[in-house]
C-alpha cells in the first residue's frame, strides 16, 4: 500500500515542521549533488530557516558562483534590448527636462517670465545675478590689467629704441663733422671751403635738431 498524498501547505505543529525542514534540506542538498555530478553542472543552493539559521551548499566556491550569478545577471541586463531601450529613454526625458530648466533660468536671468516667482525665488535670482555681475567685474578688471601691463612694457621697448636711435644720429653727426673737416682740409679754397661747409653745417643742423621721442604711456594708468 503507497504512501497517501500530502497537502503542501504550512505544518502547524512546531516538532513536526522542524522535523519536515531538516529532511527536506537533506534531501534537497543530496538532489543538488547528484545534479552537480550528473550533469557537470556547477550548483549552488541557500536556505534561510525561520529562526534565520543558513544552510547552503555548493559544488564548488559559493562566493566563485555569486561572482559569476551576479555577472551573468548584469550582462543579461545589458544585453536585453527592451531594458536598454527603456534606460536610453529614461536617460532622454532626464536631458529633455534638464534643456526645458536651462531655458526657463536663461529667460528669468533676462528680466522674463516672472510673474510666478515668489519672494524667495527672486531673492534667489537676483543674488546670482550680483554674484555675475561681479565676476564679470574681477573678469574685466583682469583684463583691462593685462592691457596696462602690456603697454607698460611696450613702453620700455619703445623708450630704448629711441635712446638707440638718439646714439646713432650722434655717431653720424660726429661723422658727418669728421668729412667735413677732411673736406675742408683737402681743397685748400675757401670759396669751396664755405660751399663744403654751408653743407656739412645744413647737414649737420638737421641732426642738431633731432629731439629722443618720449611717450607718456603711463597715462593709461591714471585713465584706469
Amino acid at each position: 500500500m503507497g504512501r497517501g498524498k500530502i497537502s503542501i501547505e504550512r505544518i502547524d505543529n512546531l516538532t513536526s515542521r522542524q522535523v519536515t525542514f531538516t529532511k527536506r534540506r537533506k534531501g534537497l542538498f543530496k538532489k543538488a549533488k547528484e545534479l552537480s555530478i550528473l550533469c557537470d553542472a556547477d550548483v549552488g543552493v541557500i536556505i534561510l530557516s525561520s529562526t534565520g539559521k543558513v544552510y547552503e551548499f555548493a559544488s564548488n566556491c559559493m562566493q566563485s558562483l555569486l561572482e559569476r550569478y551576479y555577472k551573468a545577471n548584469e550582462d543579461n541586463q545589458v544585453l536585453n534590448p527592451t531594458s536598454e531601450a527603456q534606460l536610453w529613454k529614461v536617460e532622454a526625458e532626464s536631458l529633455r527636462q534638464q534643456l526645458e530648466d536651462l531655458r526657463i533660468n536663461s529667460r528669468r536671468l533676462l528680466g522674463e517670465d516672472l510673474s510666478e516667482l515668489s519672494i524667495e525665488h527672486l531673492e534667489t535670482l537676483e543674488a546670482q545675478l550680483e554674484m555675475g555681475a561681479k565676476a564679470i567685474r574681477t573678469r574685466k578688471e583682469d583684463i583691462l590689467k593685462a592691457k596696462i601691463h602690456d603697454l607698460n612694457k611696450t613702453e620700455i621697448l619703445v623708450h630704448q629704441e629711441n635712446m638707440e636711435l638718439h646714439k646713432t644720429i650722434s655717431l653720424m653727426r660726429q661723422e658727418m663733422a669728421e668729412l667735413h673737416k677732411k673736406v675742408s682740409g683737402g681743397t685748400g679754397k675757401d670759396d669751396q671751403e664755405g660751399g663744403a661747409g654751408g653743407g656739412a653745417s645744413s647737414s649737420t643742423s638737421a641732426y642738431d635738431n633731432y629731439d629722443p621721442i618720449e611717450l607718456n604711456l603711463s597715462l593709461l594708468k591714471k585713465s584706469d
